[in-house]
C-alpha cells in the first residue's frame, strides 16, 4: 500500500490544539523533514506518550513518512498503550503490521538478533523526572545495546515535568543498582531525556569503553525554568497512576514510603500519591500535627476514603491529603519522612518499618538508592538525622552535569 504524505496525513486528521510555547523533539524532526533519519531503517522505542504537539502518535507519523522505514517498535514497562499495571510483564505483539518488541518481559535490553537490519534506534518517551520510574532504565539499556551493536541512537527530546533545575535526593549508591534505580543520579534528577542520555554516554558507557553514537533532537522553546504546565503541551498519562503533569511531584513526596506497602498513598483511590492513610489514624489529629510543622510549600487536610481496588479495597482509611502549594519551595522527599516522624510520635506501637515485609524493605532501599537513610532514620524516626544523607553528593552532581546540559 502506497504511503500518503505526512502533510496529507496530518490534514486528514483535522486536529487542532491550543498554541504551544514548546515543540518536542518529534515536531522539530518533522520541521526538518526527517533529515536526521532520512533513508534509514528505524527501530522506535516508545509508548502512548510518544506523540507530537497535536497528540498524533510518533508510530503513526513514522509509518506515514516516506523519508524513513519503521521496521520495529520497542516498548517499556506498561506497554505500548500504557494499559499494563506496574510490574506486569509485557509480551511482544504486532501493531499495524509492525513487530512490537517488549523491553519489560523476557528481556529488558534489545538483543543483537532483534537489532539486525536496524540503522538507528529512536527514543521518544515522556518521562516523569524520577530515578525510580523505569523508562529511563530502559533508555540506558537500549543505549548499551546500541553501543554494542554499532547502531545510531537518536533521542526525540521532551520536557522534564518538574523543570530543569529542581534536584532532590542523594545520587544512587551503585551497590543498590537495580531496574528501579539504574544510574548514579539524584531521585529528582533535573535533566531532560536527551540530557540524561548525554550523561549516560559520558559518565557510564564511556567508562565501559564503548560510547554509543548518540544524537539528540532538541526541543524548541524550552528553558530550564519551565515546568510542564509552562510548555503549553498536553499531558499524556505516562502510566495508570500518573494522569497529569502534577502527579510526579506527589510521587516524589510519597512514592518511596509507598514501597513499604503498610499505609495507603492513594493508589487504588482517585488520588494516587496524594494521600497518606491507614485504618488506625486519627485524620484530624494527623493533619493538625503535619500542618504544625510549617513545611514550606505544602499543606495537609484530613481525609477519609475507601479505595476501589488494591490491598485496601473497600477498607475505610483515615489520614491526610497532601497539597503542594509551592512546587519550587517544597522539599518533596522529606514529606514522607516527616509523616513517619509524626506517625511514630502518635502511634509508637506501630513502627512502619517493623510492619513491613523484608521484601518491601528491600524495595524501599532500592528505590531510595541506599540503605543508609533507612538505617539512620529508624534509630529515632527523626528527619533531622537524615537531612545530610538526603543531600549527600548533590552539589558534586550539579557541577558534573553542566557539561551535558542542552538548554539554558
Amino acid at each position: 500500500m502506497k504511503k500518503i504524505s505526512l502533510l496529507a496525513f496530518l490534514f486528514l486528521l483535522n486536529f487542532t490544539c491550543p498554541a504551544q510555547n514548546v515543540l518536542p523533539g518529534i515536531d522539530v524532526l518533522i520541521q526538518h523533514d526527517f533529515a536526521q533519519l532520512s533513508g534509514k531503517n528505524v527501530g522506535l522505542i516508545t509508548n502512548q506518550t510518544g506523540v507530537n504537539k497535536d497528540l498524533i502518535s510518533t508510530v503513526d507519523i513514522f509509518l506515514n513518512s516516506e523519508k524513513i522505514n519503521l521496521v520495529a517498535v520497542f516498548t517499556p514497562e506498561h506497554g505500548l498503550r500504557g494499559s499494563k499495571s506496574a510490574g506486569e510483564p509485557i509480551d511482544s505483539e504486532r501493531h499495524k503490521k509492525i513487530k512490537v518488541y517488549s523491553l519489560y518481559g523476557e528481556t529488558k535490553k534489545p538483543t543483537s538478533e532483534i537489532l539486525k537490519g536496524i540503522d538507528a534506534l529512536v527514543y521518544d518517551i515522556q518521562d516523569v523526572g524520577l530515578r525510580s520510574y523505569t523508562y529511563i532504565s530502559t533508555l540506558g539499556l537500549a543505549m548499551e545495546a546500541a553501543a554494542e551493536n554499532n547502531k545510531e541512537f537518536v533521542i526525540l527530546d521532551r520536557p522534564n515535568p518538574f523543570n530543569g533545575i529542581k534536584t532532590e535526593g542523594a545520587p544512587l549508591d551503585t551497590l543498590f543498582k537495580s531496574f528501579v534505580g539504574y544510574f548514579p543520579v539524584p531521585y529528582i534528577y533535573g535533566l531532560t531525556p536527551g540530557e540524561l542520555a548525554r550523561f549516560i554516554n559520558g559518565e557510564i558507557l564511556k567508562q565501559k569503553g564503548k560510547e554509543c553514537n548518540l544524537k539528540v533532537i532538541p526541543m524548541e522553546g524550552w528553558n530550564r525554568q519551565m515546568s510542564f504546565e509552562d510548555t503549553g503541551l498536553l499531558w499524556t498519562p505516562t502510566s495508570n497512576h500518573v494522569p497529569d503533569s502534577e502527579t510526579p511531584y506527589y510521587m516524589a513526596a510519597t512514592g518511596i514510603l509507598g514501597e513499604l506497602n503498610v499505609v495507603s498513598i492513594g493508589v487504588g483511590y482517585t488520588l494516587p500519591f496524594r494521600t497518606i492513610a491507614a485504618e488506625w489514624i486519627d485524620p484530624d489529629l494527623l493533619a493538625a500535627r503535619m500542618n504544625a510543622l510549617n513545611l514550606r510549600g505544602v499543606k495537609f487536610r484530613p481525609i477519609t476514603y475507601k479505595p476501589y481496588y488494591g490491598k485496601w479495597k473497600d477498607t475505610v482509611l483515615n489520614g491526610v491529603q497532601i497539597y503542594i502549594t509551592d512546587k519550587d519551595a517544597a522539599e518533596l522527599l522529606t514529606i514522607q519522612f516527616y509523616f513517619m516522624e509524626v506517625h511514630n510520635e502518635l502511634y509508637p506501637g506501630k513502627k512502619l518499618f517493623s510492619l513491613a515485609d523484608s521484601s518491601r524493605i528491600k524495595m524501599f532501599d532500592l528505590v531510595m538508592g541506599t540503605d543508609k537513610i533507612r538505617e539512620a532514620f529508624t534509630k529515632n524516626y527523626k528527619v533531622n538525622d537524615i537531612k545530610g544523607l538526603l543531600s549527600e553528593g548533590l552539589d558534586k552532581y550539579k557541577k558534573n552535569i553542566r557539561k551535558y546540559l542542552i538548554y539554558k
